[in-house]
């Protein structure tokens, strides 16, 4: 057998490079939301249950301070570890089998050594963390004991983002979504058992959360072990190749860098929801579980974008590539005005699931009604910055979106809120930096961006 018949029968058709482009997107688009929606919703199980049979202080203390903490540091990994994704698609659409199994397994090795890392410093620095933050007193404990609770189960949680990772990057969606599935359901259940039955509160809401997502990083553990393909993982060939980490670091810096500016600026902005009362830090708290469903579809939409683009642009596919993200950008405006109609005329419904409360309700709906109608500014942020990603042009794309969101919104905090404290105020900095971040975007991506220039060159003509 030839070496071409040989690589062609590792890695088989590859229906994201030859399929028609609407369908492959969609088909990789849903399976990628629902476990999105799954994933959020074992979240937002903590918050409903919490605050149907807790109270106010513990809904405020899972969700609030603690996600936004959380997601600043553990948001951080996910976008080195997104280098590993682009990575791995891009050497699966070149059909290069060899590098495909050194990533995987440097990707992984990299998963358990950032796990270490971060459970030792969300465990010791949870406390000085939220005080800083000015996280008011009656829910400080909570939160203290939701966050270290948290980051001790922390290694299993980015094991299995790193392993959904390595199966999206090679056209597999569906079984993280299966694995998400098991997930959810496992920590709901666990949520009623500790919380509801044996009164456990915001230690057994944390408990739920880390246990089930050990079982989701188990499950896609065995798929990796199973499989007979490229990306096949043998536990003892799970060791840091340090130039496949220099690659992966490359290209996932900038998106982690991206992350953490995200993060610290929503942890100025939740600072200065935190001085404006319980009342409004819970409203606030169940106002990001409802637009989070906005959040999974843009997302779904970006990783979609990313790995089609990653995958054709190995395969030096140059046309297919625009044509993808043209059609994926249509797409996600469609869905983004149908969900903004959704939302402003029934979110406010949704707030009962978590609250009983007439002054949180009031306020998260007042939250709900100003934001929603901004969605549509963010798209092309999500979509554009996606899709640079899969061609490995990040750098630029991060230094818009860290000066175009985040430094801008830190700015408009500081110089705003104080003059006029209210929750308006704050709010206003999201579709105020969403506005220009994609203004720059637009012309970024398509004047002077790598998919611009006037030399382009598939990732398998520059490898050979």
């Amino acid at each position: 057998m030839s070496q071409k018949s040989r690589t062609q029968s590792v890695m088989g058709q590859n229906q994201i490079t030859e399929g028609v482009i609407w369908k492959q997107l969609l088909l990789f688009f849903f399976p990628i939301l629902f476990g999105t929606f799954f994933q959020q919703l074992y979240n937002t199980a903590d918050a409903v249950i919490v605050g149907r049979f807790v109270g106010k202080e513990a809904l405020a203390a899972v969700g609030g301070p603690t996600g936004t903490l959380i997601n600043l540091l553990v948001g951080f990994f996910v976008g080195l570890s997104s280098g590993a994704t682009v990575i791995i698609s891009q050497f699966y659409g070149a059909k290069q089998p060899d590098r495909v199994s050194r990533a995987v397994h440097t990707s992984i090795a990299f998963s358990i050594a950032g796990g270490i890392v971060l459970m030792v410093i969300g465990v010791a620095g949870a406390p000085w963390a939220l005080s800083a933050m000015g996280t008011p007193d009656d829910i400080l404990n909570h939160a203290v004991l939701y966050m270290r609770i948290y980051f001790l189960g922390v290694i299993g949680n980015l094991i299995y983002n790193m392993g959904a990772g390595i199966l999206r990057a090679i056209g597999d969606s569906k079984r993280p979504l299966y694995f998400l599935i098991a997930s959810c359901f496992t920590n709901i259940v666990l949520d009623i058992v500790f919380v509801v039955y044996l009164h456990m509160g915001v230690m057994g809401a944390a408990l739920a959360t880390i246990i089930s997502q050990l079982v989701s990083a188990v499950l896609v553990i065995i798929v990796l072990m199973k499989t007979k393909e490229s990306y096949h993982l043998i536990p003892r060939s799970i060791r840091l190749d340090l130039d496949m980490l220099k690659r992966i670091i490359q290209i996932g810096f900038p998106a982690g860098l991206q992350s953490v500016m995200y993060s610290a600026s929503n942890v100025i902005i939740q600072s200065s929801v935190n001085a404006l009362g319980t009342d409004t830090i819970a409203a606030w708290t169940a106002y990001g579980k409802i637009d989070s469903v906005f959040w999974m579809i843009i997302n779904a939409f970006g990783i979609s974008v990313t790995t089609f683009v990653g995958q054709n642009y190995g395969a030096g596919k140059k046309d297919r590539v625009h044509k993808g993200v043209r059609v994926c950008l249509a797409m996600s405006f469609a869905a983004t005005f149908l969900l903004s109609v959704l939302l402003y005329c029934g979110g406010s419904y949704i707030y009962l699931l978590f609250t009983t409360d007439a002054a949180v309700i009031e306020k998260g709906t007042e939250i709900l009604q100003y934001l929603v109608p901004t969605f549509f500014t963010y798209v092309c942020i999500e979509i554009y910055s996606g899709s640079l990603r899969g061609v490995g042009d990040c750098w630029i794309p991060m230094i818009i979106t860290c000066l175009g969101v985040c430094a801008l919104r830190v700015v408009w905090i500081w110089a705003a809120v104080p003059l006029r404290p209210t929750i308006q105020t704050v709010i206003f900095s999201y579709p105020l930096t969403w506005v220009i971040t994609s203004i720059l975007f637009f012309f970024y991506f398509n004047w002077f961006s790598k998919l611009k220039k006037h030399h382009w060159y598939g990732f398998r003509s520059r490898n050979r």
